[in-house]
């Protein structure tokens, strides 16, 4: 089992120590950081069985020595990446398109004036982003290529999909959020009863000509997006953030992602091989 485990391990570290590296991020860093995370896991698992958890039951649970977990308590890990503006730019271009008070009689996103009262860039900012300036945000749009502005300062939505395209520092914001999720997903139905399983699907194929790949990348492209689309309609409607009618218990988030991926294939073999794993 262990090396099985190691395995894993070693496949998941891989692709992530690799941006790590480019980013400067010494091996004595990536070490605290990792034995931050044991430190709070194994806190999280004591206190959820009712034990205390004591800086010395941590040590024995991590291979820590009590010193280092007495450490590591005392300080916070350090915030790799700016995930609240990822967040924030989504949530504008989700209000844009779904919100009844920014789009077209026909339901579609309108061309809002820069500012002004309702409807505006201005007032969809205050509404969508929090406290982020509404021309800072603009900015950010733009710069992505989301939106254009006319001469007239009027803005127009021209993609439903939000990506960064600043610096890397933003671009990695989508690092830790969906690949926690989907971490968090797959330990989900690693512990679950078969009846509580989480949707997690693939499909791949390892024996394909390059030709193919421009078609298959458009096809996902298209029908992936008109996926997302719909369940972003649906989902809008039960938010409270754009439908404040909505009623009903706790705050849950709730979603789907979709990736697409290509590498070459380092074995001699061609045997094909379809893999839809759960």
């Amino acid at each position: 089992m262990n090396t099985t485990l190691h395995q894993i391990v070693l496949h998941i570290l891989r692709p992530l120590i690799r941006i790590l590296h480019r980013k400067g991020l010494a091996f004595g860093e990536f070490s605290l950081l990792a034995r931050k995370v044991y430190v709070e896991i194994a806190e999280e698992a004591l206190t959820q069985a009712e034990e205390k958890p004591t800086s010395s039951r941590i040590a024995i649970s991590t291979g820590l020595t009590r010193k280092e977990v007495a450490q590591l308590r005392q300080h916070d890990a350090e915030t790799l990446v700016d995930v609240a503006r990822y967040n924030r730019s989504v949530r504008v271009i989700g209000g844009w398109i779904n919100d009844p008070d920014f789009n077209t009689p026909t339901g579609q996103p309108a061309t809002l004036v820069l500012q002004g009262p309702l409807p505006s860039f201005e007032t969809l900012v205050g509404r969508y982003s929090g406290d982020m300036p509404c021309r800072a945000m603009l900015r950010e749009l733009l710069q992505t290529g989301v939106v254009s502005q006319a001469s007239d300062d009027s803005v127009t939505l021209l993609t439903d999909a939000y990506i960064p395209q600043g610096s890397e520092t933003e671009k990695l914001s989508i690092l830790a959020t969906d690949v926690a999720l989907l971490v968090n997903t797959i330990n989900h139905n690693l512990l679950c009863e078969a009846e509580e399983r989480r949707f997690q699907r693939k499909v791949s194929y390892d024996n394909l000509p390059a030709e193919a790949l421009p078609q298959f990348k458009q096809m996902v492209n298209e029908d992936a997006m008109a996926l997302l689309l719909k369940l972003n309609a649906w989902l809008a409607q039960q938010d409270r953030d754009h439908n404040p009618q909505v009623s009903g218990s706790g705050r849950m988030r709730a979603g789907l992602g979709i990736y697409y991926f290509e590498e070459p294939v380092q074995s001699s073999s061609a045997q094909q091989d379809k893999q839809d794993e759960v």
